[in-house]
């Protein structure tokens, strides 16, 4: 039996539940106690400055003679009691920080905390030039051009000013005030090879774990567990990229070139799955941000593919196939995101990475 359909038929019989009776479970489980908690910075570059510093001239004064550190992952970490054998290391998307898994648009509680109850410990990382890790050798200038209802558009919300029917998105006024005011930009024009040795450096701090990764944090997550061991398996919510074998690399990949085969190779070391949301047409239509997700699932199943047919574990998981309807580019945070922690959390305990 295909993945696909293995969690077809899971995904029906869970259904059959009221996604409000779980919500009532983990509203009502008891309290659980954090053993170890707190924040660090993992890889990084430093720069310097030629001249002598001279420690007696006033701060505002530009001296020669320094040295600047930047371009690191900025990570807060929570370590529960009895925590399990494999840690849960969370990456956000283009202009998010590490609080799209920590809440909702609405104020639920997002993944971090979901997954900490379960007993993982949890690595929520800001990549270099983002959030908390806004240090960078390279800073770029900051747009103040607006620009919510693009993203309104692109995140599959609704095509802006109506919102999709049925969407599984908060619909109130302050819920949407708290989604534009989650968007973070850029402080630097950072390599991918700096963002991936950071990520890496990330992994060796927590050790085996989970990546969780969401949309532009997808390829940054292929490459991570290329680079790193101690990637045990991937979590990717609506990932724009892949790294596709050199000489296999399809038109519209986002992605970039091809990868030596060798390192291909390593993505098939590990259970991978992958989950998109709904309002992807079958189609083409006359939005551009519907027919960009179109190609985006095209590429993504064409990639799978390529990863099991070289003996790998990819499983995705469009959730309007199975039944799960009104998910925008933010699964992990919607209205429903409690039914979409269940469905990994089952995946995690069918592939023993509890």
């Amino acid at each position: 039996m295909s993945n696909k359909y293995k969690y077809q038929i899971f995904a029906v019989s869970f259904l059959l539940y009221s996604s409000c009776n779980y919500q009532q479970k983990i509203d009502n489980e008891d309290l659980f106690m954090i053993k170890e908690q707190g924040a660090f910075s993992a890889g990084g570059t430093i720069v310097s400055s030629k001249g002598i510093f001279d420690p007696f001239k006033p701060w505002y004064e530009i001296q020669g003679g320094q040295t600047r550190h930047g371009d690191h992952a900025d990570v807060f970490y929570q370590i529960p009691v009895n925590k399990k054998n494999n840690s849960i290391v969370f990456l956000h998307g283009y202009g998010q920080s590490r609080r799209c898994w920590q809440t909702t648009a609405d104020g639920r509680e997002g993944f971090s905390n979901i997954f900490l109850r379960k007993g993982y410990s949890i690595y929520l990382v800001d990549q270099p030039g983002r959030g908390e890790a806004g240090q960078t050798t390279k800073p770029v200038g900051i747009s103040d051009k607006p620009d919510d209802q693009t993203w309104f558009t692109q995140f599959r919300i609704g095509r802006y000013p109506k919102f999709y029917d049925g969407v599984q998105f908060p619909k109130d006024n302050q819920s949407l005030e708290n989604f534009f005011r989650m968007m973070t930009p850029n402080t630097g024009n950072i390599e991918e090879t700096q963002v991936v040795d950071a990520l890496s450096a990330v992994f060796n701090k927590s050790g085996d774990g989970i990546f969780f990764t969401h949309s532009a944090g997808g390829i940054l997550g292929w490459k991570t567990a290329i680079k790193n061991n101690h990637v045990k398996a991937i979590v990717a919510i609506e990932p724009g990229g892949f790294c596709f074998p050199e000489g296999e690399v399809p038109e519209n990949n986002r992605g970039g070139k091809g990868i030596p085969l060798d390192e291909f190779l390593k993505l098939t070391t590990i259970p991978i799955i992958i989950f998109y949301g709904d309002y992807i047409p079958i189609e083409k239509t006359t939005a551009y941000s519907e027919n960009f997700w179109r190609d985006v699932l095209a590429t993504a199943n064409k990639w799978a593919e390529i990863v099991n047919a070289y003996g790998g574990d990819v499983s995705i998981i469009h959730l309007p196939e199975i039944g799960i309807k009104g998910n925008t580019h933010f699964i992990m945070s919607d209205l429903n995101n409690l039914t979409i922690a269940h469905l990994i959390s089952d995946w995690l305990n069918d592939k023993k990475l509890n």
